[in-house]
């Protein structure tokens, strides 16, 4: 065991990207990486055994997405401190997994060194986010949010993306894991929440704000 190690917990459904991840952080004198999991429900079972520091998670997931296990652990463990490390990077998903109490927000693409950095401020109790995508932010290069897209839960935003690359009900309810019925009933909760009155502006909007696959 190592001495005042940041206690690490990798979330991912990929095993290459976390086997990535552990031999990165590993070779650190201040780091361990003490529980891994490929899936939503595998992560709340493993945060629950190894209570880490610091959870490094994506969102594209089978499944539970990442943003419900982002909610779910938050709910039940008000101190976690959670890494979003995502391929996607519009601003409406940076603020919508700010909102939902993620500690920090870094591309996958992002440097190593910037993963390590962005470990070690969170288990410091700092904030935060990519310093390019930070910028990018600030310039208005990254899709712009909206404040109405705040008020959707971790189900609604997931059904939106999914609606957005036209998915049908059928097959959203599939991916999802949950009856058509649910899935047709959140849409019409999204619509008005989002004040909509069409289909077709619903899938405008969540385009125009790159929601696409995500």
């Amino acid at each position: 065991m190592k001495a005042a190690s940041v206690r690490l917990m990798l979330v991912d459904d990929h095993a290459v990207a976390r086997a990535g991840y552990r031999f990165l952080l590993d070779s650190l004198d201040d780091m361990q990486v003490v529980a891994e999991a490929g899936c939503g429900e595998e992560a709340l079972r493993a945060y629950a055994a190894a209570v880490p520091d610091v959870v490094i998670l994506d969102l594209s997931m089978p499944g539970m997405s990442g943003r419900e296990v982002l909610q779910r652990l938050r709910e039940t463990w008000p101190d976690s401190r959670i890494l979003i490390c995502t391929m996607h990077e519009t601003r409406a998903l940076v603020d919508h997994v700010l909102q939902l109490g993620a500690a920090g927000f870094i591309s996958k693409n992002s440097s190593p060194e910037m993963l390590v950095s962005a470990v070690r401020r969170i288990a410091a109790g700092d904030k935060y986010i990519d310093g390019e995508l930070a910028q990018a932010l600030l310039v208005g290069e990254v899709p712009a949010g909206d404040e109405r897209l705040a008020g959707l839960t971790p189900r609604e935003f997931r059904i939106l993306c999914l609606f957005a690359e036209a998915r049908s009900v059928e097959d959203i309810a599939a991916t999802l894991c949950v009856s058509s019925k649910t899935v047709a009933n959140n849409l019409t909760i999204i619509k008005e929440k989002l004040q909509v009155s069409s289909t077709a502006e619903l899938v405008r909007l969540a385009l125009g704000k790159g929601l696409a696959a995500l």
